[in-house]
């Protein structure tokens, strides 16, 4: 193989990133930090590829996965991810009008974690002191 595909990478917390990386599998799933799996738009003839287990693995959320419209969010992606084009069953480097479309929604879209707090009944109580003997 030997080629390299032009990809918008996608990692939490971060903008969106244009990269070639190689078309190989091991170089997608170094990307994705494991088995990789796709997500794909027959309409937009792209992919978005994800760690296959990333929930599992408990991976920092990242974004929504959206359906087609881009407005209801179907998942949450864990992890790193990226998106690539499709001819085919085959992932090809995306167009640049492909790439300004994901990075427009991508980069505007983020899940957010935050710590929650306990909820009062669970806290522990404080120690009622003791009447005094007599």
């Amino acid at each position: 193989m030997g080629d390299k595909i032009r990809v918008l990478v996608v990692e939490p917390m971060k903008p969106c990133e244009v990269r070639e990386i190689p078309d190989t599998l091991e170089a997608m799933q170094a990307l994705v930090g494991g088995n990789i799996e796709a997500v794909t738009s027959l309409r937009y003839a792209s992919a978005i590829v994800c760690n296959e287990n990333g929930k599992l693995l408990n991976l920092p959320y990242n974004r929504p996965l959206l359906d087609e419209s881009g407005l209801l969010p179907l998942d949450i992606l864990h992890g790193t991810f990226f998106i690539a084009g499709m001819s085919g069953e085959h992932f090809v480097s995306l167009a640049d009008e492909q790439i300004g479309r994901y990075k427009k929604l991508y980069d505007n879209v983020m899940v957010l974690t935050a710590e929650a707090s306990t909820p009062q009944e669970n806290r522990p109580h404080k120690k009622k002191k003791a009447a005094p003997e007599r």
